[in-house]
Formats: structure tokens, sequence, C-alpha cells
């Protein structure tokens, strides 16, 4: 048995709940392997709850999107090369290649092993504020979609996570119809129906351009913030092509 593994596992559950766990047990595991001997853990990754509970940061935020991501990839029983790709991408804008290729290998040990989902995004929920699990989701569609198709198993975990988060219907929806577009996308993103009048359209669209205005994520990263600039961008989309419906002025 590799105690590596199981080392890296304890400390990181004492340390960070079940992400610290996950994250501590992938760590072990890499370490165990020559290849990745001077992996260590990042230090945000290792503070005692108190500390964790003040502030979310970068580090935090990634760590949760890892251990996610590996749960909507695993849905499907399927390792895609689109979805690592795409989350290669991400860690390699935020962090650089090296980190990127760390955090990459990380995820690759993740996926083999089982994740509590429920008790995961307890942690995330209690520890981490509305506009950050609203762009975590907004991650997880992008990863389900990253190979151009709608997987079932993939939506239903991505589902289960956003109740799990506590967010509620509207907020899954809006989010869902940035990436999946039918002829009531623009109003879902807007979160009213296609029956609302018009000063309730413009009443929405104020609401939701603060809702997902990029300061919300600000603490978190210029990366994260140019994400979040991009769900700002549909909710305006959104909102100019409903004029352009209506011949709104």
């Amino acid at each position: 048995m590799s105690f590596g593994k199981w080392i890296g596992g304890a400390l990181g559950w004492a340390m960070g709940g079940p992400i610290g766990g996950i994250i501590g047990f992938a760590i072990g595991a890499m370490a165990d392997d020559k290849s990745f001997a001077g992996v260590q853990s990042n230090p945000q990754q290792q503070r005692t709850h108190t500390q964790y509970r003040h502030q979310t940061q970068s580090g935090d935020f990634a760590s949760a999107l890892l251990v996610l991501s590996a749960a909507v990839m695993k849905a499907d029983n399927k390792l895609l090369k689109s979805e690592l790709d795409f989350i290669r991408e991400f860690y390699t804008k935020q962090f650089g290649s090296a980190m990127a290729a760390q955090q990459i290998g990380v995820l690759k040990e993740i996926l083999g092993k089982e994740i509590p989902l429920r008790e995961v995004c307890e942690q995330i929920r209690y520890y981490m504020e509305h506009p950050m699990r609203l762009q975590l989701m907004y991650y997880l569609f992008g990863i389900a979609q990253a190979d151009g198709q709608v997987d079932k198993s993939e939506m239903h975990v991505i589902a289960q996570i956003a109740q799990y988060l506590g967010l509620n219907e509207k907020d899954y929806e809006s989010l869902k119809a940035m990436y999946y577009k039918d002829s009531e996308s623009a109003y879902k993103i807007l979160e009213i129906e296609q029956s609302s009048a018009d000063d309730e359209v413009k009443k929405a669209y104020r609401k939701m351009a603060m809702k997902y205005h990029p300061d919300k994520v600000r603490g978190l990263g210029e990366q994260h913030e140019k994400s979040a600039n991009e769900k700002f961008l549909k909710v305006q989309e959104a909102y100019e092509q409903i004029k352009k419906e209506r011949g709104m002025k």
C-alpha cells in the first residue's frame, strides 16, 4: 500500500475538511511518483478552518474547482481530452504552465478517487460567498460543454452540485442558458418569463448586471475577473436581444 497517499489524505482532511482530504490524498499519490517528487501542497490548501473562514482566496477556489471538475468529468465514465484541455487552459492562464501541469496531475489523481459530493459542496457553501459559488457553476457548465455534447449524466451531477451549494433554480437556469441556447435563453439569463412586461425586463437587467458584476469576484484574481466579465457581457447580450425583438428603447 502507498503510505504517501494515506498520509497526504489524512493531513489534508484535518487541515481543510473534505476538499483538503481529497487534495492531500492526490498530492500524496503524486509525491509517491518519482517524477513528482518535488510537488508540495499549496499552503493555502492546508490552513485551519478558522483561517479558511475569513476570506476565500484564489487557491481555495482553485482547489474547490478541481474537486468539482473531477466530479463532473467522472459522471459519464469517460475522460475526454477536450475537458482536460479546457481545465489546463484555465490553470495555465491563472497560474502559468508549470503550475497548470501540477494541477492537471492532481486532477488525474482525484479522478481515481471516490468524491463525497455532498460533503464537498457543504464545505464550499459554508466558506464561499454566493457570487463565487456562481462562478464555480459557470466553469462547470463550461467543462460539461467542452466536447460540444450535452451529456445527461453530467448535467445531473451539475444540478446536484447547484442544489448542494445552495443555489436556487433561477441561478442554475440563468448560468445554464449562457451555454445552452434555445428560444427562451435570453429570458432565462435575466431570470424572467417571456410574458414579462418591458418594465420588468429593464428591472431584471439592472438586477442581473449587479448580480454578475465582475467586482463580485475581484478577490480571486485577474483570470476570474475576466471570466466574470464574460457572464456580465452575456447578461448585456441577452438584454440587447430582447430589446431588439421587442423594439424596446
